[in-house]
């Protein structure tokens, strides 16, 4: 039986090229429904959702517009498409298109790409030189917290900016920032250097549950869907597997991820910090906000992990081939 999520003899540079690869492709697909998802998280942000019992208002409770209104308000709005820099820079459904690749690239090749050598790593050390016991699940759970985090690290920056672009105006009157490079150096400049590592520990907490999620639900379903016989180690084992990795990792991911895309896109100030910030969302709009944004976090990441699954696996193939030849 063919096990996990990496099998071959590939060197590391390449299985890294490999997932940072599949990772772009995924984000070029599905990346206006991840716009659609940050325009939602941060709807309301900062209105509180209570009445006093005197009657008074506290808050004002604003409909939240679903996902097809979301883009369809985006579109009308702001354009499909970017427009010049002299109207205000990046304002679309693709707006920090470019922070999102360079964040995969640099993301995904580490989260992915690593996985299986710190799985073979981890594996050696808890079982020895038994390695047929491939279905470890604390050994998978580890790696994929491993990586995930090792991956937060390095690309963290890419994904402030990503998160800045894509949440638009934010409310003001002019465009925060014109460029992907504009945005860069604007945060380092007003905030300092942190400011490009904002977030980072609510970001950390996400990815561990998302790496978990979303690797580890992928790696063990395909291994049980190979052994149960039913299907082949071919597209639509892995379209199975990549829908069940995309719908536990969005069960398990949308509270982190909400708060952390209000903290990494708020104003310096506005949080003392991201437990602050999940603190105030849960007092003024109520838990429900922690799954704001579920049905575009749903769609996406289900779509995403299909296309990255599906891509990964064929090129692992195609590499595979030309190293037989």
């Amino acid at each position: 039986m063919k096990q996990g999520v990496s099998d071959d003899s590939s060197s590391l540079g390449v299985k890294l090229l490999t997932a940072g690869t599949a990772a772009c492709i995924a984000d070029l697909v599905t990346f206006p429904l991840d716009t659609a998802k940050v325009r939602m998280q941060i709807a309301g942000e900062g209105q509180a959702v209570l009445l006093s019992a005197e009657g008074s208002v506290l808050a004002v409770r604003a409909s939240q517009p679903g996902l097809l209104q979301t883009i369809g308000n985006i579109i009308r709005y702001e354009g499909a498409r970017a427009v010049s820099l002299s109207e205000g820079g990046y304002r679309s459904l693709y707006g920090g298109l470019s922070a999102g690749l360079q964040r995969q690239m640099c993301f995904a090749s580490i989260r992915l790409g690593l996985y299986d050598s710190v799985k073979s790593l981890y594996a050696g050390i808890i079982d020895g030189n038994n390695r047929g016991n491939s279905l470890n699940i604390g050994v998978r759970v580890a790696a994929g917290i491993t990586t995930g985090a090792m991956a937060v690290l390095v690309a963290q920056p890419t994904d402030v900016v990503k998160i800045r672009l894509q949440a638009g105006n934010n409310g003001q009157s002019t465009m925060r920032y014109s460029s992907t490079m504009q945005a860069y150096k604007n945060i380092a400049n007003v905030e300092g250097v942190r400011g490009l590592w904002k977030g980072t520990m609510p970001n950390v907490s996400r990815n561990a549950i998302v790496n978990v999620a979303e690797i580890v639900c992928y790696d063990i379903m395909k291994d049980l869907i190979l052994a149960s016989g039913y299907l082949r180690d071919g597209v639509p084992c892995h379209l199975t597997a990549a829908t069940a990795a995309g719908l536990c990792t969005t069960l398990a991911a949308s509270p982190v991820d909400v708060v952390k895309t209000r903290y990494m896109n708020s104003a310096p100030g506005e949080y003392k910090g991201a437990i602050d910030c999940a603190v105030r969302t849960l007092v003024q709009e109520g838990p429900s906000a922690f799954y704001k944004g579920f049905i575009p976090s749903f769609a996406r990441l289900v779509s995403w992990n299909i296309v990255l699954w599906v891509t990964y696996e064929q090129i692992k193939l195609r590499v595979k081939k030309m190293n037989s030849e």
